[in-house]
């Protein structure tokens, strides 16, 4: 058992998103590690914006850790599924500490909503030969 770090989750929260990791990598052979181990070893890297090499020795071996990249590795929407369960995480702290987890503001340009109206009726903009009036 290692200590716990500021960037450690708790075993609640891992479990919330365990089915996303999982099923991110194949399961060839039964795992050696842990995997909740190896996520925290990753929290650490990337709060901490330190090198492999450099982990405390209380984690993971690094070339375990490495081994999971693949849930660095973005899908066709443009999302690793790294992102995706720390985006899930904080929508799961959200929902337990009562905040919105939607956005309630939204903010307008003025501007655009007269011009919109324009555009529609009177086409592109006259260009500025068409506007200078002879003297």
């Amino acid at each position: 058992m290692r200590k716990p770090y500021p960037s450690d989750i708790t075993r609640e929260q891992f479990a919330q998103i365990n089915k996303d990791l999982e099923s991110a990598k194949k399961a060839t052979c039964p795992r050696k590690i842990d995997i909740y181990e190896v996520f925290c070893t990753i929290l650490y890297l990337l709060k901490n914006r330190c090198t492999w090499r450099a982990l405390p020795h209380d984690f993971p071996d690094y070339r375990h850790v490495y081994y999971y990249g693949v849930w660095t590795k973005k899908n066709g929407k443009g999302e690793s599924v790294l992102d995706y369960v720390l985006a899930k995480l904080i929508d799961l702290e959200r929902y337990e500490t009562r905040e919105n987890p939607t956005p309630t503001m939204l903010i307008v340009d003025s501007k655009s909503v007269k011009n919109a109206d324009i555009v529609g009726k009177k086409g592109k903009m006259p260009s500025r030969k068409a506007l200078k009036t002879p003297h």
